[in-house]
Formats: C-alpha cells, sequence, structure tokens
C-alpha cells in the first residue's frame, strides 16, 4: 500500500473521523482509523455505536488497507510541516509516513480486524438543506437528556409528516421542538430516535451551504450523506415522550418579548447564582413589565424588562441556565411567552403563532420569603 496527499486534507478527514474512534477497548482495532486507499482515500473511524467515514483526493500507487492507531496518526499529522505525506505500508503492517525531511514508522493493524460500518438501504431517505438540518440540529441539541436510565431520551426524535421534519429533544426540565419543510422526502411518514452524540457530529460536520445532505433510514442503523463524509449511528429503541400531548394548549397567558432584552436581564440577574449557590430565577409578570429577581448567599440581585401584554402578575421560578439555553436557541428576535400557572409549563413560541419553533420550561418551585 503505497500513497500520497497534501496534509491539510489528511489533517481535516482525521479530526472528522477519529472522534468517534475508541479511546480504549477491548478491540485493538477500534481505537485506530481505517485508510483504505484505491482511486481515493478513505479514511473511517468507528466505536461500535457511531460511524464515520470521509475521503479525500490521493494519488495512489499501490491500493491497500490499514489500521492505524487514531490519537498517534493524529498526534503526528499534525507536527508534520505543510506539504505532501507519504504512505508506505509493508506487508509486515509497518507504516512509513514521510513528509518533507520528517520520517516515521509506526506499526498497524490488518485491516480484516476491523469491524465493518453497518450498510443502511439508501432508498428510504429524506434531503435538508446542510444549513437547515445544522440549525435544527443546535436549536434542539441542548435539552437531550444524559440520564442513561431512560436511554431513549438522550436522542432526538424525527417526525416525518406531511413533508414537514419536526426534531424534539427533551430531559424532564425541558423541550426543545424544530420544525422545517423538506426538500424532498422518498419515504413515508415515519418517527425515529437518533442519538445525541450522532447528532453532534453531524452538527459540526455540516456546513453553512445549501448543499444537501441525504438522510437515509434503515431497520436499526440511520444514514447522514453529508457531501463526501458519512455518519452511520444506530437507532434508539423505546417509548419517546408524547410531545404533541406535553405541550399545554389551553394557557391563557400571551406575551410578546424582545429575546435579548430577556435574555441580558436573565443573565444580569444569574451573576450571584453558581454551581454551588444555587438559586431561581424569580420572574413575575406584570402589565408591560416584567421583574426578576434572586438571592443567594453572595447577595441578592434584581433587574426588569419591558413585555407587550399583561401577565396578571403571575410570579414563577425558573432555572437560570435552562431559560437562557431556550431562550438562545430560539431562532426569532421577538418571541411569544405563553403561560398558565406558577407550577405549569412555559412556553416559548414564534410571534406570528406559527410552530417552526417551540420550546417548553418547566417550572421551579418558591419557597414563600425568598429573594
Amino acid at each position: 500500500m503505497k500513497f500520497s496527499c497534501e496534509k491539510a486534507q489528511v489533517l481535516a478527514a482525521i479530526g472528522v473521523t477519529a472522534k468517534v474512534a475508541s479511546a480504549k477497548s477491548a478491540v485493538p482495532a477500534l481505537e485506530g482509523l481505517l485508510l483504505e486507499a484505491d482511486d481515493r482515500l478513505r479514511i473511517s473511524g468507528y466505536d461500535l455505536k457511531t460511524g464515520i467515514k470521509t475521503e479525500i483526493p490521493a494519488e495512489v500507487t499501490e491500493p491497500g488497507r490499514i489500521v492505524l492507531n487514531a490519537r498517534l496518526l493524529g498526534d503526528i499529522v499534525r507536527k508534520l510541516p505543510d506539504d505532501v505525506i507519504v504512505f508506505a505500508v509493508g506487508s509486515d503492517h509497518m507504516a512509513t509516513i514521510t513528509c518533507g525531511m520528517s520520517k516515521f514508522n509506526i506499526l498497524g493493524t490488518p485491516a480484516g480486524d476491523y469491524p465493518e460500518l453497518p450498510s443502511v438501504d439508501e432508498q428510504n431517505a429524506i434531503y435538508i438543506p446542510q444549513n437547515v438540518l445544522k440549525r435544527m440540529i443546535s436549536e434542539t441539541i441542548f435539552a437531550v437528556s444524559d440520564n442513561e436510565s431512560r436511554p431513549v431520551h438522550t436522542g432526538s426524535l424525527f417526525e416525518l409528516e406531511a413533508g414537514m421534519l419536526t426534531i424534539v429533544s427533551v430531559d424532564g426540565y425541558r423541550l426543545a421542538l424544530r420544525r422545517e419543510k423538506l426538500e424532498r422526502a422518498d419515504m413515508s411518514d415515519c418517527t425515529f430516535i437518533v442519538p445525541g452524540s450522532a447528532l453532534s457530529e453531524v452538527e459540526k460536520i455540516a456546513s453553512d451551504s445549501e448543499d444537501v445532505v441525504k438522510i437515509s433510514l434503515g431497520s436499526k442503523h440511520i444514514l447522514f450523506v453529508i457531501g463526501s463524509t458519512v455518519v452511520i449511528s444506530r437507532r434508539l429503541e423505546g417509548d419517546f415522550l408524547n410531545y404533541k400531548q406535553a405541550i399545554p394548549q389551553t394557557n391563557k397567558i400571551h406575551l410578546t418579548v424582545d429575546k435579548k432584552v430577556f435574555m441580558d436581564a436573565v443573565d444580569r440577574v444569574s451573576l450571584i447564582i453558581s454551581e454551588k449557590l444555587k438559586s431561581p430565577v424569580r420572574c413575575v409578570f406584570g402589565d408591560g413589565i416584567l421583574n426578576l429577581s434572586t438571592a443567594t448567599a453572595l447577595g441578592k440581585a434584581s433587574d426588569e424588562c419591558r413585555i407587550l401584554g399583561d401577565g396578571r402578575n403571575l410570579e414563577i421560578g425558573f432555572n437560570n441556565r435552562y431559560l437562557l439555553e431556550a431562550l438562545k436557541a430560539a431562532p426569532a428576535e421577538q418571541v411569544n411567552i405563553s403561560l398558565g400557572t406558577s407550577v405549569s409549563p412555559c412556553v416559548i413560541g414564534a410571534v406570528d403563532e406559527g410552530d417552526s419553533f417551540v420550546y417548553l420550561v418547566l417550572p421551579v418551585r418558591l419557597k414563600a420569603g425568598e429573594n
């Protein structure tokens, strides 16, 4: 096996695929990256849950396959001069990496020891621009649960219905929903759940371009084709929260607020809150005005911001981080705040009553005399 390619391209490909290589595994090959050279160079990483494969141009003189330790390979390529790198692998699996005056010899692992990435029938597919998918993921992934006792909620629900794609994340304290029209759908309406770890990689790989991502659905896996890179992940199984029932439909208080003004006010009163000194942000929604306050052992803080509408002096406590993350994710400058009671969820949505985004934040019970 022998090939050469530009350092920058190799380094970028390693950066994308090494993220899913196992740091430590009972199967040593999984700690490496699979390099396959024929007409191009393909590099794959796989941890038996998520696999990423990408390809780059290369001048191949001897086709072949080899597995090289991901961490070591990344460190070597990163330190090499900016020039063409030549890889040569002998029958003893010893890889020689040469660039300029630098030369390394590292022992590889036979490609036969590397597990094959699962295959997915690409006929059942949906298509969506990269920039749209990237935004949808970034605006919902913060609400994915990290509680392994409910594995199904460690991923996001994808729902295909009437040509619309809805992505929903929940963690027991909040809900994030984004909905967009699809470019094209070659399959029937359905739902499936993608692990948050895989979506995090898809978000990083997807660009801000309008190039289309192809998402193919298999019986046990999901495949994302993003340009020359493929991400394949197992699907999560289980009963996801019925989000349609979870979102209140009978809230009688509807207010409009400038998102940045609201965020800035929450951010300011949060300055005296820390991991050790936790305290809810007390919000009193009045007529045209929102009063915010909090108190910890460090002291007290209060602020206010203008709102449109009458909140009937409803008093609600919120976890400051949950509220800030929901507001930050909302893709609009003005948002609608829908409220019911002091113990019912706050719903943040579009001012025009559209349903392209919905964020639900559960309140924190306030103790009498707090703040």
